[in-house]
């Protein structure tokens, strides 16, 4: 598949010491927001408002794919050479081993707060990024890494893996009982696990994570997104066919379509083929496809950013514009930049962070702005306070190293250069 039939002209802005420069100040920045203001002495981290303050100060929340992507990301400023990074690392691990590994059934809850248990439940989202932190932890050393691995895939190969269909159930309770009867199943956390699947490939270097990434992989977008034109489906039942009219809610399964999620999965199946020795030859020509599609259908030419979502008519349903799929753009086109070096990839790079730069970063507080109106204001109506570190600092450090695997590869295969 070629999407632009003549060669680039534009050039690459991320070969250009300026815009690196730029981008290391942006990581910087949100490193700076949440070294300083996230972490909760009590334990795990802060979810945060605009300026930097607790939303809850006095009984905080903690949810599990929070604590693990603050563990994540400073295990990556530990390898960027981060002083203080290895201490987040540890306060964060220390909380997921003690407060969120459930000692009596096994597995981790879903959130916490001062009182104890607040949900129970046992979400294949929240282990892919148990399984992430984990992995991430192990590149740098952390003493509990190894267990938490261990832990976490024994978990997910007997509780949540259906070899029948090579993907995850969904959810139980905190006793392993169905939620629901057990019927639902989602892309959204098999897209994560894919993720954290090749970060436990890279650390361990141990195969069987890389076969079933690759079977995630080819379940959800060659067969499924493929069978669709290439708009990632979200919502299946238990025999993985697809619910078009599904209702859930709207942070974590959203109603319809999301092209942040095209946008996700155009990277990491780019990166998926890479770690793989691309020998899938449908990987790379999917990338190109979800990328397309996404910029054609979710990318509002009018205002700017991606809508939210979309119904299955292609026509927008959420209009609200995120932070996080104006995120996963940048990393997408950086990949595409890289594996399929075009004028369009590259115009598409340089007008995702166009957006980003002028209406997603708080020029004043710090941080980014988590949703904005349709027209690119401030909001707060899906989320509450300032969007959490993860998919940001990977936009701003995905472009600066070789497309090749996660940052947790390519940092330590830089040599310390960026």
């Amino acid at each position: 598949m070629n999407l632009e039939a003549e060669s680039p002209k534009l050039g690459n802005w991320t070969t250009r010491d300026y815009h690196r420069r730029w981008l290391l100040d942006q990581a910087n920045g949100l490193f700076d927001f949440f070294q300083y203001n996230g972490v909760n002495a009590t334990g795990g981290f802060h979810d945060m408002d605009d300026v930097g303050n607790p939303l809850d100060a006095v009984n905080p929340l903690r949810s599990v794919h929070l604590t693990a992507r603050m563990i994540h990301c400073f295990a990556v400023g530990s390898l960027l050479g981060r002083p203080g990074a290895d201490e987040i690392v540890d306060h964060g691990m220390t909380y997921l081993w003690n407060q969120h590994r459930d000692e009596k059934f096994g597995g981790y809850c879903w959130s916490r707060n001062n009182d104890g248990q607040v949900d129970s439940s046992k979400q294949g989202y929240g282990h892919a990024f148990v399984l992430l932190a984990a992995s991430s932890a192990k590149t740098v050393g952390h003493p509990l890494a190894d267990g938490m691995i261990a832990d976490v895939t024994e978990i997910l190969n007997t509780k949540f893996w259906e070899a029948e269909h090579g993907a995850i159930k969904e959810e139980y309770n905190q006793d392993w009982s169905p939620i629901d009867g057990g019927t639902y199943r989602g892309q959204n956390s098999n897209m994560h696990l894919t993720e954290a699947l090749m970060a436990a490939f890279e650390a361990t270097g141990d195969k069987e994570y890389l076969t079933k990434a690759e079977s995630i992989a080819d379940l959800i977008i060659r067969r499924s997104a493929g069978s669709v034109d290439w708009r990632v489906a979200e919502h299946f039942n238990a025999q993985w066919v697809l619910d078009k009219n599904y209702r859930g809610n709207e942070m974590f399964r959203p109603s319809g379509t999301t092209p942040g999620h095209w946008l996700e999965w155009a990277r990491l199946t780019l990166q998926l083929w890479a770690l793989g020795g691309k020998r899938h030859d449908w990987m790379p020509d999917a990338a190109r496809a979800l990328f397309a599609q996404s910029m054609s259908l979710g990318w509002d030419n009018d205002k700017g950013g991606f809508f939210y979502t979309l119904d299955w008519n292609d026509t927008p349903a959420k209009r609200e514009k995120l932070w996080w799929p104006a995120c996963e753009g940048a990393g997408a086109a950086h990949f595409l930049n890289e594996n399929d070096p075009s004028d369009f990839h590259e115009a598409s790079y340089r007008k995702i962070w166009g957006v980003i730069g002028r209406n997603f970063l708080d020029h004043k507080n710090g941080g980014w702005h988590e949703e904005l109106t349709e027209d690119l204001k401030p909001a707060h109506t899906i989320f509450p306070g300032k969007g959490d570190i993860y998919h940001a600092l990977q936009a701003c450090l995905i472009p600066l190293f070789p497309a090749t695997g996660s940052l947790t590869k390519v940092i330590p295969e830089a040599s310390g250069k960026i």
